[in-house]
């Protein structure tokens, strides 16, 4: 049998497949329960906190989940994002992926100032970002899944990490594809995941490429609805403009659904590593094809790719050290 045709016939049985949203980590030192005694009022303070704040502001929702994306992905899931610069530190919060972008950091300083107030160095800055993730999630209206628990937080950040490692909005689906192999991440957690791009928003200058010199041509991107490049480029011009915010799915940009996943199907992705899901790669096409069909489907296949990638590179038992702020390391 043809690979291509396995790839179908096994996206066709998952989507047949029972929803459950309970999960069970893949590294033993990671469980859900792993503060019940310690701290029980771990889960429901970060749920509180973060509830507050993203009554306040919607967006805050998909700017908590962005950060434990991007903090994963360098060196782990180790809360090396939150540092600050300091003596021996320089921030990840000035690399590329993140300047002018990162944001929700005062919620998960207060967070942190609360947890420290209930249980004193116990709950790792690493762990807030994760349960805020989920959190923030469930409150857009998608998913909810057992977070693994009893990360610990680095004592160092990777500036050069941040910059080479996260996915950028123009990479090729090759590159891309690759940054998510190195991080143990495959190609379902690869859709499943831009799948994030349900809620939030980015700058003009993350997708301005695409409406002027896609390709170093100084023609516009041929797999972007023109209609759509159009009006883009009223508020997005040539120069000037670059942090004039765009929904990154226009048609439900507070909901965490499948929307985002049609907007594709539609030509309609703003970034191009949006679009090129279903552009590069026939078995991404199809992916997609099944959450545009299968939002119970797609919600199944978010919350494991979240647990997976949260596993990655976790500092766990006398590796790392539990913050007492999430901006800076202990002092020793």
């Amino acid at each position: 049998m043809a690979p291509s045709m396995s790839f179908f016939i096994f996206i066709t049985l998952l989507s047949f497949a029972p929803i459950c949203f309970s999960f069970k980590s893949n590294n033993d030192n990671l469980y859900p329960q792993y503060y019940y005694k310690s701290c029980p009022q771990a889960q429901q303070i970060v749920k509180s906190v973060v509830a507050k704040a993203v009554a306040k502001e919607a967006r805050m929702a998909a700017s908590l989940l962005r950060l434990h994306f991007h903090d994963c992905f360098v060196n782990g899931c180790d809360a090396s994002l939150l540092l600050d610069s300091s003596r021996g530190i320089v921030t990840e919060k000035g690399s590329n992926p993140n300047k002018n972008s990162a944001r929700g950091f005062e919620v998960l300083d207060e967070i942190k100032s609360a947890l420290e107030k209930e249980c004193p160095q116990t709950v790792s800055c690493a762990d807030i970002l994760a349960l805020a993730a989920r959190d923030s999630t469930v409150l857009a209206g998608g998913p909810s899944w057992e977070v693994p628990l009893g990360r610990r937080d680095s004592r160092s950040a990777s500036l050069s990490g941040s910059n080479n490692n996260i996915p950028a909005p123009n990479n090729t689906f090759d590159s891309i594809l690759s940054k998510f192999k190195r991080q143990g991440l495959d190609l379902v957690d690869l859709v499943a995941l831009s799948g994030s791009h349900t809620i939030g928003n980015s700058r003009c200058t993350s997708f301005r490429q695409r409406l002027y010199n896609q390709s170093g041509n100084n023609k516009p991107d041929s797999t972007l609805d023109q209609s759509y490049a159009t009006q883009l480029r009223n508020r997005c011009p040539k120069s000037g403009g670059d942090q004039n915010l765009f929904f990154l799915d226009f048609v439900s940009p507070t909901k965490f659904d499948n929307s985002y996943f049609k907007l594709l199907l539609a030509s309609k992705g703003l970034l191009n590593s949006d679009q090129v899901l279903t552009t590069k790669s026939r078995e991404s096409l199809a992916l997609v094809k099944q959450y545009a069909e299968n939002n119970a489907l797609f919600f199944d296949h978010f919350a494991k790719s979240m647990v997976k990638m949260g596993n990655i590179s976790p500092l766990t038992g006398s590796s790392g050290e539990i913050r007492k702020t999430c901006r800076k390391i202990n002092s020793s």
